[in-house]
């Protein structure tokens, strides 16, 4: 009988806890179910397995009401604060003139990158309107070449690299450039195709990006550069054939929408008469230089003219044209036409004047 007693008072304090619930306020697995924020509701199911909460984030970073999204960690796993996210790329700019001298900041590329410079092409057909069959000046005899023909082939090679980035003034690079034009007899089995002629030119070129504030000019132009350069050019031949001149020039740029206009103004460095193959060079090919340029979607048109400022006979015009060979591919190679008219297409023919006219492809855009 004292067993039986002992039984029914177990089973009813045990009816009697069950209808109270859980001791101490301890929730259920139903009512933690009903917790809408995730981090309140994990902390329920912690404290009803006897583990500790986890640690709470601010009250800014908590998720809506209703919603399940995580709430994200303040802390690596490592324990340390996260990386403070990348900064964006530069976007480069839109200037034509920045890309090719790379002005702005965004279109800097480093050192010792080769590029285009001057037009890159080749012309297998080269016509000519007279050939310079007895070159001469007035310090060289003249030398009779009878059998050149006014058919011929024309190339060139052009390429600079920047040497040293941002010295000087702010943003201002210095570049190196070399540039290489031959006329090939090609077509002139008789002589053995030999080259007619070979001009080099080497430079340095000192390009000053101008500042914003001076940028504005009148019917919406941009002076966006201005430069100081060193050249010798040359042909290799030996006397009496020997041309040369060095120079040093003060150029600069200006755009507008996909119009460009640069321009320079050579200043002659002194030879003796006796070293002097062309003394009278500048007369003929002129002092200053102009080029007027346009891009607009796959075709790009130049204007270039030298001028010596005091005659209209002077000096020399050319005219070139290019168009991409594959419409996907407008930067690789291109169809490519030039038209030359005035003295000096090369430094044998400084003093000589002609119209000739060209056709090719061109390559290595910068």
């Amino acid at each position: 009988m004292p067993r039986c007693a002992t039984l029914i008072a177990l089973c009813g304090l045990a009816t009697g806890a069950a209808a109270q619930g859980p001791a101490d306020g301890a929730a259920s697995l139903e009512q933690c179910a009903l917790i809408g924020a995730a981090t309140d509701r994990l902390n329920c199911y912690d404290k009803l397995a006897g583990r500790a909460p986890a640690p709470t984030a601010p009250a800014a970073m908590q998720p809506l009401p209703g919603t399940e999204a995580e709430v994200p960690s303040l802390l690596t796993q490592s324990g340390g604060p996260l990386p403070p996210a990348p900064a964006p790329s530069p976007t480069p700019s839109s200037s034509l003139l920045s890309k090719f001298w790379e002005l702005d900041p965004a279109d800097k590329r480093g050192v010792f990158n080769f590029v285009g410079y001057q037009p890159n092409y080749v012309l297998p057909l080269h016509v000519t309107s007279r050939v310079n069959r007895a070159p001469r000046s007035p310090t060289q005899a003249a030398v009779s070449v009878p059998d050149n023909r006014r058919e011929e082939a024309k190339f060139q090679l052009s390429l600079r690299t920047k040497l040293l980035q941002n010295v000087g003034f702010a943003g201002a690079d210095l570049w190196g450039a070399f540039t290489m034009q031959t006329l090939w007899q090609v077509y002139n089995h008789a002589e053995s195709r030999p080259f007619r002629n070979t001009d080099y030119q080497p430079e340095l070129i000192y390009v000053v990006p101008t500042a914003p504030g001076l940028r504005a000019w009148p019917f919406g132009w941009q002076w966006r550069f201005s430069q100081l350069g060193l050249a010798h050019q040359s042909n290799g031949q030996s006397d009496p054939l020997s041309r040369s001149w060095n120079r040093v020039y003060l150029g600069a740029g200006f755009e507008r929408g996909n119009w460009t206009f640069t321009t320079r103004l050579n200043r002659r460095l002194r030879e003796r008469i006796e070293n002097d193959n062309n003394p009278d060079l500048l007369a003929y090919r002129g002092k200053a230089e102009f080029t007027l340029g346009w891009a607009s979607g796959l075709h790009t048109v130049s204007l270039h003219h030298r001028s010596n400022l005091r005659s209209e006979n002077s000096g020399g015009s050319s005219l070139e044209w290019t168009y991409p060979v594959s419409r996907d591919q407008p930067n690789g190679l291109r169809w490519y036409v030039q038209l030359f008219n005035g003295y000096g297409e090369t430094l044998s023919d400084y003093n000589f004047r002609q119209t000739s006219l060209g056709a090719g492809v061109s390559f290595l855009q910068f």
